[in-house]
This record gives structure tokens, C-alpha cells and sequence, in this order.
């Protein structure tokens, strides 16, 4: 196979905005071969931008004519899609959160296990130049054994005013499920993947709902506003390790806040910006990186490690095993937060 031949399944604005344009730029090794969408429209408009030679109402009928589908969908259909895929002997990269529940993960990774085909999830937070340079850094044991993750993703008052963003059937919450699930996958990733155990969590959706709404991203129904717009938690894993974590599309904060920070036995790492912090030879030390290399947009090598795992030249960076565990701390959180009461995983 000396191109991959691409299809896209939802021809929305992450397709436009992020997948379709980084595999254009990586043409040597990929090719949009067809794009659909239930609005045909959109696909034939977006077919016609992007100049993809076949459009498709149906995804199943491009099945025939791919080696690896890119899903932009709602939540909802990820696990359908992702498994029909598969099934059909496609490799899947499909968008983050990875489904709607752990048990629709579950059956995603059995379907990726029966076809040998590779399944990806797009956590794009990974392959951020800054996330990638905090990776090697705990992996050299610069900080000494990762203990304690703080994680903050907050936006003031800026509740997705278009798609589908809000609507809970479809997507199955908001903030958390859109937003800080990017937050909780870094901070599992530079914590080791360890397993998490215990989650303690609380959701509000009441921000949005507020008399005389200040809406930086447009206009939404406030009246039936049903999914989290600010989200708390704090999680235990198995080796010991824990996590002080919080999102937000509406926070009544002085300005947005993009934050994570490690602290290990020897040092920390912050993210964002970089920074590392170390006891050494008496000292206490901080240090910053005036030039890091790579690539300034993550969708770039993101696309680049799924295409070439297909190929067999590299190995997946964001393994569903690792989508799944977010999966399951999303679903404990939101559960913790129905019963008010901590949440144990096994």
C-alpha cells in the first residue's frame, strides 16, 4: 500500500477545520478518497472545497472503496460507526471522547482485536509540542515518580454556540465530555496510564442557565440547557497517584485557563506554558525551553502516527485502551455527581 486511501464520516467543522486539512499537507503518504455525511449538501459542498472525488449519503458505501475512515460525527455514533468500520476491515480513527459509555469502548476494542485493524482516538492535547517535551522529561526520571496532577480547562462564558455541542442525547454531556476529557487523557499519559480507582466528582450545569447570559461563542436554548458547563473532581489511582481536576464552558473567572501540572517526588512539570521545576544540588530550580522543536499544529503529527501505524511503521501514541480509561472517569464523574457519592472503579 503505497498511499492510504481516507474516507471522512461527518463533514462538520472539525472534519473541515482540523482532520481534512492536515491529511491534505501529509498527501505523500494519504488521499481523501470519499467524504459523507446525513446532509449531503454539507458533504458535496465540502467535497467540492477539499476537492474529494466521491460523496456518500450512506457511510457504508465507502467501505468498499477505503482503507481507513476518519469519524467526525456526534458522540452518539461513534461506537456504531467505529464498529461497522472495522468489521468491514477498516482502520479507524475515530474523534475524541472515544464513545458515550465504557461499555460501548469495550465493544469498539473487541472489534479493533477480531479485525487487526488499528483503532486511534483523536486526544490532539498529546501531540502538543510542550506535552510531548513534559513526556520525555518524566521519562528520564527528571522528576522522580509522578504523585499529584492538577488540571485545570476553563473557559469564561464560552458555551458552544453551533453544532450539536449542547444537546445530551447526542453528545452525552457537555464540558467535561467535549472539553476536559483532553485534560484528563494528558494527565494520564504523563502520569504512566496508571488505573484509576476512585472518583469523586460534581456537575453543575446552572451557569448557563443564569438570567441576562453572556455568550462569548453565540446563542444557544438556555431554557433546556441539560448537559455540565462546570465540572469538579478529584480521582485516586492504583499506584497511589491522584488528580485535582476542573472544566468549564461558562466560569465566572477573570480569563481562560489551560493548565496542568505534575508534581513528582524530585521535580514538577507545568504545562502550559513549560516549565520544569527540580531539587538539585541543594537548589530548587526552574527551568524553561526558549525553543522546543516540532510542529506548531498537534493535528499534524496526530494524523502522521495514525497513518503511519496503518502502514505498520509506528506505534499508535493514543492506544484505545488508554481512550477508554478517560471514558470511564468521565462515566464515574457524572455518576459520582448523580449520587453524590464517591465512585469505585475495578
Amino acid at each position: 500500500m503505497s498511499k492510504l486511501r481516507m474516507g471522512i464520516i461527518g463533514a462538520g467543522g472539525i472534519a473541515q477545520s482540523r482532520h481534512i486539512p492536515a491529511y491534505k499537507k501529509l498527501s505523500e503518504t494519504v488521499m481523501i478518497e470519499a467524504v459523507s455525511d446525513i446532509n449531503t449538501l454539507t458533504a458535496q459542498n465540502v467535497a467540492e472545497k477539499f476537492d474529494i472525488p466521491n460523496v456518500y449519503s450512506d457511510f457504508r458505501d465507502m467501505f468498499d472503496h477505503v482503507d481507513a475512515v476518519t469519524i467526525c460525527t456526534p458522540n452518539k455514533f461513534h461506537a456504531e460507526i467505529s464498529i461497522a468500520a472495522l468489521q468491514a476491515g477498516l482502520h479507524v480513527f475515530c474523534e475524541k471522547p472515544m464513545a458515550m459509555t465504557p461499555e460501548e469502548c469495550r465493544a469498539m476494542i473487541d472489534a479493533a482485536d477480531e479485525s487487526g485493524k488499528v483503532l486511534a482516538i483523536a486526544y490532539h492535547y498529546r501531540f502538543m509540542k510542550d506535552s510531548r517535551t513534559a513526556k520525555r522529561f518524566i521519562s528520564a526520571n527528571e522528576i522522580g515518580e509522578p504523585i499529584v496532577a492538577r488540571a485545570r480547562a476553563i473557559r469564561r462564558r464560552k458555551v458552544p454556540g453551533w453544532g450539536v455541542f449542547t444537546n445530551k442525547e447526542l453528545q452525552g454531556g457537555g464540558s467535561l465530555i467535549d472539553y476536559g476529557c483532553h485534560f484528563l487523557d494528558l494527565s494520564l499519559w504523563l502520569l504512566g496510564n496508571p488505573k484509576p480507582v476512585e472518583v469523586t466528582g460534581t456537575a453543575y450545569n446552572k451557569l448557563s442557565k443564569t438570567p441576562g447570559e453572556v455568550n462569548q461563542w453565540g446563542d444557544f436554548d438556555r431554557e433546556n440547557f441539560e448537559v455540565d458547563d462546570h465540572v469538579t473532581a478529584y480521582i485516586k489511582f492504583d499506584n497511589g497517584a491522584s488528580m485535582l481536576f476542573e472544566t468549564s464552558w461558562s466560569a465566572n473567572v477573570k480569563s481562560d485557563e489551560e493548565s496542568l501540572s505534575i508534581s513528582g517526588e524530585t521535580g514538577g512539570v507545568d504545562l502550559f506554558p513549560l516549565n520544569i521545576n527540580q531539587m538539585k544540588h541543594g537548589m530548587l530550580l526552574n527551568s524553561e525551553a526558549d525553543w522546543i522543536p516540532g510542529e506548531d499544529d498537534p493535528s499534524l503529527p496526530q494524523a502522521e502516527n495514525f497513518i503511519n501505524s496503518c502502514l505498520g511503521h509506528e506505534e499508535l501514541i493514543v492506544k484505545p485502551e488508554e481512550a477508554m480509561a478517560v471514558s470511564q472517569i468521565v462515566d464515574a464523574i457524572y455518576k459520582s455527581s448523580e449520587t453524590r457519592k464517591s465512585i469505585t472503579l475495578k
